[in-house]
């Protein structure tokens, strides 16, 4: 592709919406198997359920927030985890198929799945796991230490080695499109954000620290947690830890 093609700016106009006309055409659910991933054959481990007795108050939460860069070496704890993941994706209410969750998503799709790589958490492997929504559980896809691969993914940046865990947050394309077409992408990378922020939030409430990621090279990231890169795409990710 010519370098003289400017393809955010061609999107950004090619994905407008006009009185006159919006992108669309006759809607096809996709397969329901789409909207809730999960890994049969994967070894599970229950969450406890999430301890939100204490923490600071939103307001304080909100002026405090940082993206913090240098973690201590300590373990984060499985409660700390069940929060966080709660916070980002948690179920708060069921209505029919729809489980509505923590953070807000267009049309209620949920496109974003959670995939976590463990440094340092107590009772975990290090490894790569992804969240099971529904069942508020952890899937072990592979143990390891994985770090230093998914900080080499991520331009180099050491926060992702010295991090307790780092979530990787990928979108399942399908989720979006069949209803949003191609501006699908556009409200996929706002939920990613709408996550990553409640990410912050409950990691400063926590009293721990966080910073998200943007910056990676896609292709790496996808095969940490793997993923075609085509179907589900790796959008998104944040590294936690002490301060």
């Amino acid at each position: 592709m010519s370098k003289n093609i400017n393809v955010g700016d061609i999107y950004h106009s090619e994905t407008k919406y006009y009185r006159d006309r919006m992108s669309g055409g006759r809607m096809q659910l996709p397969d329901a198997s789409v909207f809730y991933k999960t890994y049969p054959d994967a070894e599970t481990i229950s969450l406890p359920e999430p301890d939100l007795s204490s923490g600071d108050s939103i307001w304080d939460v909100i002026k405090q927030r940082r993206s913090i860069r240098n973690y201590s070496l300590e373990e984060a704890s499985m409660n700390e985890l069940s929060i966080l993941l709660w916070a980002i994706q948690g179920v708060t209410t069921h209505r029919g198929t729809y489980a509505f969750r923590t953070s807000p998503s267009a049309g209620a799709l949920f496109p974003i799945e959670t995939y976590i790589l463990i440094n340092r958490v107590h009772g975990l492997e290090p490894g790569v796991y992804h969240y099971d929504v529904l069942k508020n559980r952890l899937e072990v896809l592979k143990k390891g230490n994985f770090g230093s691969e998914l900080a080499h993914a991520a331009l180099g940046q050491g926060m992702v080695t010295d991090s307790a865990l780092t979530f990787i947050w990928t979108a399942v394309i399908a989720r979006s499109k069949w209803k949003y077409r191609e501006r699908a992408y556009r409200y996929i990378y706002m939920d990613a954000g709408h996550i990553g922020q409640n990410a912050y939030l409950a990691t400063e409430a926590l009293g721990m620290g966080c910073c998200t990621i943007g910056a990676f090279f896609d292709d790496e990231v996808n095969a940490v947690v793997g993923i075609d890169g085509k179907s589900e795409i790796a959008v998104y990710l944040c590294s936690i830890g002490r301060k």
